[in-house]
């Protein structure tokens, strides 16, 4: 499995006509003001431009938030060697993250997940997020620019003692991310194969979604309602569709995450920043998501 490498700037000139240099070159001028920031590349600030429709003063808060969310979120951004870290290594045997073959008529892309271990107590929030931000990393950095992006999770599978796993605090930080500073066209999240325990993890992410993610967020009980929004022949066979066996489909993106280590090592040590030299007061875990110990964590037997 080769290694990914990020598109080209000149390749997204022409692919995007909207792109202008003018706008990369003042997104320079104003990173060259921001000592904390790391070295971001034209083809990075062209991906956060595009993300936010081509709006140059979203697209700054962007980025802001985007590596500092990434420097304070350790238990997602942080050890991700995909073959010493043994929580990662059980994180791969537990869940299936990956992006899937083939698009949607209006040219969307898809990332989908689920269960591959089904005991809840193999299961960790932290670490199968990491491998979803894993695979989201590879996932822009291999496409650039893309004209929207769907999240599909298939329920299958999740139990009630999954969601005893599961946190508020843990979905504010991901939701946080997700909504702040992903630089995607999120176009859609779908939970498909939908069960009763879907209401309890409802219940713990809405409280952190705003209006534009409700207004895309679809919980699906069969596929018959999923055909409305994307192919369903675009899903894995295990999930109803004809993109092949999860499994087989996992592996092959586990060789990907493998294959693709250098990248994910250097990220940690040069694309984060550096609070030392922020202008300003110095962020904090806790001004970004309050103390740990204000969200309760539900408990479920």
């Amino acid at each position: 499995m080769a290694v990914v490498h990020p598109v080209p700037f000149e390749e997204l000139l022409k692919r995007e006509p909207e792109l202008q240099e003018s706008d990369i070159l003042a997104l320079r001028e104003w990173c060259s003001k921001q000592p904390h920031l790391p070295k971001i590349s034209d083809t990075d600030l062209a991906v956060f431009l595009h993300s936010n429709y081509y709006r140059v003063e979203p697209t700054k808060n962007t980025i802001e938030t985007y590596y500092t969310l990434r420097t304070h979120l350790p238990e997602y951004f942080a050890d991700r060697d995909p073959f010493v870290v043994k929580e990662l290594r059980q994180a791969f045997n537990t869940a299936a993250y990956m992006q899937l073959e083939g698009r949607t008529p209006e040219g969307f892309e898809i990332t989908y997940g689920r269960l591959i271990d089904l005991d809840p107590s193999h299961f960790t929030w932290n670490d199968t997020m990491k491998l979803w931000n894993m695979v989201t990393d590879l996932w822009i950095r291999e496409s650039g620019t893309m004209k929207g992006h769907l999240f599909v999770v298939d329920i299958t599978g999740v139990t009630f003692g999954h969601a005893g796993r599961l946190s508020p605090l843990g979905f504010k930080k991901y939701l946080t991310f997700l909504q702040d500073a992903l630089p995607v066209r999120l176009k859609g999240l779908h939970f498909i194969h939908s069960s009763p325990v879907m209401e309890v993890i409802l219940s713990m992410m809405k409280p952190f979604m705003k209006k534009e993610l409700l207004e895309i967020l679809h919980v699906h009980t069969d596929n018959n309602t999923v055909a409305k929004f994307f192919p369903i022949e675009l899903l894995p066979n295990e999930s109803g569709g004809k993109g092949g066996r999860v499994l087989e489909l996992h592996e092959k993106n586990i060789k990907k995450l493998e294959a693709n280590r250098g990248w994910f090592l250097e990220d940690e040590q040069t694309m984060r920043v550096n609070e030392n030299l922020r202008p300003g007061k110095q962020k904090t875990a806790t001004d970004l998501f309050g103390v740990e110990g204000s969200f309760k964590k539900l408990d479920i037997d």
